[in-house]
């Protein structure tokens, strides 16, 4: 099965060097991520198609999804997505695109946003995974909308479809897919630590605790790392480890103390007495 690379012309920290637009199969193809609306990029996306049966977004960011419309215009291909775009089709968890001889699930993988999907072709084990993978470096989780449980349970996911190469939205293709994404989960839950060892060592913001975990990393790419160091503490504050409050305008956060519940000793979550099931339990007693 034909697959082939189009880079887009738009370089940047998060877009390494360019947007991947991925062509699959060959007369008919599916393009994968049209990327920017750039009149160029697109037309070479179109003569390397040929034959373009339809056009795949894996999220909507303004690097993947605004060369759609145009690419759809020129060759009169669909466009299917989560969160289409108008004129464009809705895609679902676990629909399968059919073009030629080229098979594609549509697989949910929330986390870097809400919208994201991957797409699999489960006869080469080939996987397509926009942003939630890329061929260098990690994703940026930037919440609100980057959800780290989401894109934590969307790695477990990816990995359970035991893919061999992985095509991402950025950088090189990745020939090794079960190290890359045990890299991945193994690589987030080292990030969870230090902020946990951050937090415990007095720091309190995600501005303060930047230095301390990407102290190699380049200052202009810390913005970025307090983004992903926010969805770490939300899903600290979710999961009831860590807290935050805000003082005369300024947010800071802080440690929780594990609580076990009054009633039974499971883990509790914040600073109740009960957990779940059993605040269930005493309100239906009291009924």
């Amino acid at each position: 099965m034909r697959i082939l690379r189009v880079l887009a012309p738009n370089p940047g920290i998060r877009e390494l060097e360019g947007t991947n637009t991925w062509i699959v199969g060959d007369g008919p193809s599916i393009a994968i991520d049209p990327g920017p609306d750039d009149a160029g990029h697109l037309r070479e996306v179109a003569r390397e198609a040929g034959h373009l049966a339809a056009i795949l977004l894996t999220h909507d960011h303004p690097d993947h999804a605004p060369g759609a419309a145009a690419l759809a215009v020129a060759t009169g291909a669909p466009v299917y997505a989560a969160r289409p775009p108008e004129g464009a089709k809705r895609l679902t968890d676990g629909q399968r695109i059919v073009v030629g001889d080229v098979v594609l699930t549509a697989i949910a993988t929330p986390g870097h946003t809400l919208d994201h999907i991957a797409y699999f072709d489960e006869r080469h084990r080939s996987l397509f995974t926009g942003d939630s993978v890329l061929g260098r470096g990690t994703s940026v989780i930037d919440p609100p909308e980057g959800d780290l449980t989401s894109y934590l349970r969307s790695l477990r996911r990816m990995r359970e479809l035991s893919p061999s190469v992985i095509y991402p939205g950025h950088g090189p293709v990745v020939l090794d897919a079960p190290g890359k994404l045990e890299e991945y989960v193994q690589h987030r839950a080292a990030r969870e630590e230090q902020v946990l060892a951050a937090l415990a060592s007095g720091v309190r913001t995600p501005e303060e605790i930047v230095p301390a975990i990407y102290g190699d990393h380049p200052a202009d790419l810390h913005p970025l790392a307090a983004r992903s160091v926010l969805a770490h503490l939300l899903k600290l504050e979710n999961e009831g480890r860590a807290e935050r409050r805000t003082t005369a305008g300024a947010v800071r956060w802080t440690l929780l103390e594990p609580r076990t519940c009054v009633r039974c000793g499971r883990p509790v979550k914040g600073r109740g007495l009960l957990c779940g099931p059993c605040s269930l339990a005493v309100l239906q007693e009291s009924g």
